[in-house]
């Protein structure tokens, strides 16, 4: 007789729905969100670990006339393909080639956004006016800019996405939502200039948050997840036969 699995209970049961409702939404309300509650979540947010307790983080909270001011810069490159090539990312976030399996994932999610968008693989147009959302925060009500000192090392980039991840779990356990976004790193230049960030600072990311819309196709996306047996090896004193695809 099998066993059921056990769901969990108390404040495990919370953890675990604010973890797993976690998704990127790329379409909200313009209903504000408090300053206590981004101050509280962002408190919360920073009890995030880091290395020696050197708290790399650092966060701009754009709103209002700010958020518009910062988005209308960037769409006005983003529109001037002239203006456009002359903005690189600062950093690489994604391989300079792909190999499988991250190619066929990262292929299913653009083809499964696009096919709720009704968006044709040959619609480029409609691809790019897409990918210009992110540039407006998605219509989100409050835009996180995120940015790292150049003298801290690769470590402090791992305790950074624990801070971004607590920021997400802190939102959803508030009934928020968010979408990180590496998109905004293209455009590093217009965002120091426009928020008066130092060059001794790296640009890490931008996040929209809000409250979904989801009257928007796109907030349907479900992405997959591998199950724990393809990723996990659990290791014991026993022999047993090796796990399929283990990493040499």
């Amino acid at each position: 007789m099998g066993t059921r699995r056990r769901e969990p209970v108390g404040p495990a049961a919370i953890v675990d729905a604010a973890i797993t409702s976690r998704q990127a939404i790329r379409a909200f309300l313009p209903d504000p969100v408090p300053q206590d509650v981004l101050e509280d979540i962002l408190r919360v947010a920073s009890r995030a670990p880091s290395g020696t307790n050197i708290q790399p983080w650092n966060v701009y909270v754009l709103t209002g006339a700010a958020l518009s001011r910062l988005s209308a810069q960037i769409l006005a490159i983003y529109d001037d393909a002239q203006q456009l090539a002359q903005h690189t990312e600062e950093y690489q976030y994604y391989p300079q080639q792909w190999v499988e399996p991250y190619l066929g994932r990262r292929r299913k999610i653009g083809a499964d956004l696009y096919a709720l968008l009704g968006i044709g693989r040959n619609d480029k147009d409609r691809m790019r006016a897409q990918w210009a959302r992110n540039y407006r925060f998605f219509d989100a009500p409050v835009g996180l800019i995120f940015f790292i000192d150049r003298a801290l090392a690769q470590g402090s980039w791992l305790d950074y996405g624990m801070f971004l991840q607590n920021i997400m779990v802190a939102a959803r356990a508030r009934g928020l939502d968010t979408c990180p976004q590496a998109a905004f790193i293209q455009f590093h230049d217009v965002i120091r200039k426009q928020l008066g960030i130092d060059q001794r600072y790296s640009i890490v990311c931008g996040m929209s948050l809000g409250r979904a819309d989801m009257s928007f196709p796109e907030n349907a996306l479900a992405t997959e997840r591998q199950s724990i047996q393809e990723f996990v090896h659990f290791v014991t004193d026993e022999p047993s036969l090796p796990p399929q695809n283990c990493p040499a």
